[in-house]
């Protein structure tokens, strides 16, 4: 997928371009695609327009969407997650009166930072929301309330490797193999053993993704 921070790299061919790329059978998803009001990249009128083209390709495909959501800092109104799942819902309401297998479970909100409420909104139409390692931070109580509203059959487990290394990794390069300390908070905050918050997160993604 074409990043919104990149929407100005988008073409008449672009579209057709993702379509070959998505054939390859080791695609599992449309992404990373989104709404960013944080970096001034693109106008937010272009960005909407790539990424309806990117969920209509996405529904055509049925294919799952992974997606980008981040707000400017002052933002006093939640503008971006407003406007992102506004057209998640329109999107969700499409698939279902055609009987598109998306509908079901549509994709991920990925590294999810927004509000409780945006969570809420986006369970109700079927999305996941990623937990990354922010959620590990001394200063994200915020972020850990959010998780904690947020039930496990609703949560994926994610690096955004390079970025993002959780406690006790902050500030090196992210990999993979630190997921193990986002699911040990997540864990903590939801009082659950390690093992059932690797199971049912394992079982989420199987079920997202395909595998």
């Amino acid at each position: 997928g074409v990043h919104p921070t990149d929407a100005l790299t988008w073409t008449e061919t672009t579209l057709d371009e993702l379509r070959k790329l998505a054939k390859n059978p080791k695609v599992k998803a449309i992404g990373e695609i989104g709404l960013d009001y944080y970096w001034d990249t693109a106008p937010h009128d272009l960005q909407k327009e790539v990424l309806a083209e990117q969920l209509s390709l996405a529904a055509e495909l049925e294919l799952p969407v992974v997606l980008h959501l981040r707000e400017k800092d002052d933002a006093p109104h939640g503008d971006c997650a407003e406007d992102l799942l506004e057209m998640l819902e329109n999107w969700v309401a499409s698939l279902k009166s055609r009987g598109n297998r998306l509908a079901k479970s549509p994709g991920v909100l990925h590294s999810f930072s927004g509000t409780i409420e945006s969570a809420q909104k986006a369970m109700a139409l079927g999305f996941y929301l990623g937990a990354t390692g922010p959620v590990t931070f001394k200063n994200a109580s915020q972020r850990r309330e959010v998780i904690a509203s947020i039930p496990l059959a609703h949560l994926l487990i994610e690096t955004d490797a390079p970025f993002l290394a959780p406690q006790p990794k902050r500030g090196r390069r992210n990999e993979p193999a630190y997921v193990q300390y986002v699911a040990e908070k997540i864990a903590e905050i939801h009082e659950q053993t390690l093992a059932s918050v690797a199971e049912q997160t394992s079982a989420n993604a199987a079920l997202l993704f395909n595998w």
